[in-house]
């Protein structure tokens, strides 16, 4: 009854609420995003009748991308077609996955009404609205101020989840709940996005079975599956999924879960598959080609993996998204197949497009060497070897925590290092890569590929079993210390683990421990530098991991404590 009364309210101008929130519509800052300069100047218009001054215009998607790390938007209406074959559904998940705007941010999808009935079946995929060509000033501004409404009601919420404080966050989807709520099942989703964000499944999939039980929303469904695969119930998540994929053929986000969980599963084969469906749907998601191509390869796929990774490289070549294993990638596959011209072409590009950069230039010697070892020119590839371990050297010590190097060319490296006859160098690296990546099963399976391939099978094996004995011996030790309650000797050995491998492991196990000592006998700005030091590396390696957010809002509690703002 509350939100009829609220719409209601909304929708007759005269009323108390429409009145304040039209007061508070030319406050906010708007970024208009349109292929067409005229398109942009029109709705400027529009947007100027209703008061709203503060209006910036971007017709590309690179220069959405520095418009909002430059300045901060409330509104962002954009077109549904953009300038390089993306979408505006697309952009947004774009820009949420990199949190480049808060989720205070209104964002509409502005769309022709052929393109809308194409795109319905994404709707749930959290754009605050569409908009269909043609539209009044008078719609917008009644879009516009549901929109307001609906933001201003979640903000204790959006304000949480933005600091990082997702406990806070679950605190504050109670709190809305537990009144007469005019957004229920909207706030029933969050709380178990959230949860399942944390890893507490178990909770997460209660809300959703709950929602279910109401509505058949496949918001609800995929959030089922979601947690369900945290709960290791791998075959009904992937039935859910699949379910999902077949009723809604546009949810482009279902079929990635679907291939994670297929691959998880085994399913390599059928994950490829999938992956392939939802690049065919939208063949110019740079991201998604890249892990077709990553699933290909892993696959011995050669074809398809040259065909992903080119478009990636096609898509991003130009572009401030292009990055050096995009080119590695494909002229690995090059290599892969036996064309190693084809291969040189790609590392000239690379050469071209990154002069300048000290990391292409790594990466171009790296690459170099591998082609040069194939072309038959054992030397030359010794010295590109000995060139790219100096780089690889220097790029190490100038490197920013929070930015790790490619994993992927330093095992280009170590394979270089190996072909060339230089066996120490491989194994330092190896040990280096597989120790901060131990839980990433790729990685260790690349890294076995290329001992085996250059004839050290048994002693890449042997390599391995012993970082992961050592892994598992330091972590232990520093467990250990915690749960006998020494937590000074826990956070000693946790943080010499985290300093010596900053896996993700223990980058969140020496954060937990810091704040667990803090908490006991007081904030220690030296130790609280620390921690955030080693929840920013954390981010990077896995920025989704249920153990970055915990370790996140630790910190968050401890500071809340001590009465230090952050």
């Amino acid at each position: 009854m509350a939100y009829l009364c609220v719409m209601a309210s909304l929708d007759d101008p005269t009323s108390e609420l429409a009145l304040q929130l039209q007061k508070e519509l030319p406050r906010k800052r708007v970024l208009i995003v349109d292929r067409h300069p005229a398109a942009r100047d029109s709705l400027r218009m529009m947007l100027s009748a209703l008061g709203i001054v503060s209006v910036t215009g971007a017709g590309t998607s690179v220069e959405v991308l520095r418009q909002v790390k430059a300045s901060e938007f409330d509104i962002i209406l954009s077109d549904y077609v953009l300038d390089d074959g993306r979408d505006g559904q697309q952009l947004l998940e774009e820009l949420r996955q990199q949190h480049l705007i808060p989720l205070g941010t209104v964002f509409m999808v502005i769309t022709g009404e052929r393109s809308y009935h194409n795109v319905v079946s994404v709707a749930e995929l959290a754009p605050d609205d569409y908009l269909i060509k043609p539209f009044t000033a008078d719609q917008l501004q009644a879009r516009l101020l549901k929109a307001v409404f609906k933001k201003n009601f979640f903000a204790p919420v959006y304000r949480k989840l933005d600091e990082g404080a997702y406990i806070g966050a679950l605190n504050a989807c109670d709190r809305l709940l537990a009144n007469t709520s005019p957004f229920e099942l909207d706030v029933l989703r969050l709380k178990g996005e959230i949860l399942n964000a944390l890893g507490r499944n178990a909770e997460a999939e209660t809300i959703y079975r709950d929602v279910l039980a109401r509505k058949s929303v496949p918001w609800a469904r995929m959030g089922l599956a979601i947690a369900l695969r945290g709960n290791k119930v791998l075959d009904e998540a992937e039935s859910l999924a699949q379910k999902v994929v077949e009723d809604f053929p546009e949810y482009l986000s279902a079929y990635d879960f679907l291939a994670g969980v297929r691959e998880e599963m085994g399913q390599l084969e059928a994950a490829q598959k999938v992956l392939q469906e939802a690049a065919a749907i939208s063949p110019n998601n740079a991201t998604r080609q890249r892990i077709v191509g990553d699933v290909a390869m892993r696959n011995g796929d050669l074809d398809s993996a040259e065909k992903a990774y080119g478009k990636v490289l096609e898509r991003h070549r130009s572009s401030s998204l292009k990055q050096v294993d995009d080119y590695a990638n494909l002229s690995r596959v090059m290599l892969d197949k036996g064309h190693p011209a084809g291969a040189r072409q790609i590392i000239q590009e690379l050469k071209r497009d990154w002069r300048g950069s000290k990391q292409g230039e790594y990466a171009a010697a790296v690459m170099d060497s591998l082609c040069l070892h194939a072309e038959g020119e054992p030397e030359k590839a010794k010295r590109a070897a000995e060139q790219a371990l100096r780089l690889h050297e220097a790029l190490a010590e100038e490197a920013e925590p929070d930015k790790p190097m490619s994993h992927k060319i330093a095992v280009d490296l170590a394979h270089a290092c190996l072909a060339t006859g230089d066996t120490e160098s491989a194994q330092a690296i190896m040990r280096k890569v597989a120790a901060e990546n131990n839980e990433n099963p790729h990685v260790i399976a690349r890294i076995q590929g290329v001992f085996a391939r250059t004839g050290n099978e048994d002693a890449g094996q042997t390599l391995l079993d012993q970082v992961g004995r050592e892994i598992v011996e330091i972590n232990n030790r520093g467990v250990m210390a915690a749960r006998s309650g020494n937590l000074e000797e826990s956070v000693r050995l946790l943080t010499e683990a985290a300093e010596r491998v900053p896996s993700l492991q223990f980058l969140a196990n020496a954060t937990k421990a810091i704040c667990a000592l803090m908490e006991q006998k007081g904030w220690r700005e030296e130790l609280a530098e620390r921690v955030r030091s080693y929840l920013q590396q954390a981010q990077a390696r896995g920025p989704r991991d249920p153990r970055v957010l915990s370790g996140r809002e630790a910190y968050q509690r401890v500071a809340e404590k001590f009465g230090i703002k952050n």
